[in-house]
């Protein structure tokens, strides 16, 4: 997704969007171990999502 739809969401929606990609993340780095993964490249797609969702919350919370 791209940044700019992260700067939109509130607080809760960058928290939960945190956590939906935290276990996507995982499910992925299991799929890769067990040989199972077909796309590698999504897991760098979600690391750089994570990491966006990330740097926006640390954002947020230093400007309020």
């Amino acid at each position: 997704m791209k940044a700019e739809k992260y700067h939109e969401m509130d607080m809760g929606g960058l928290r939960e969007e945190e956590k939906a990609l935290t276990e996507q993340l995982f499910k992925l780095r299991i799929q890769s171990a067990t040989g199972q993964l077909e796309n590698s490249s999504k897991i760098r797609q979600v690391r750089k999502d994570l990491a966006r969702v990330k740097t926006i919350l640390t954002v947020k919370q230093a400007e309020a």
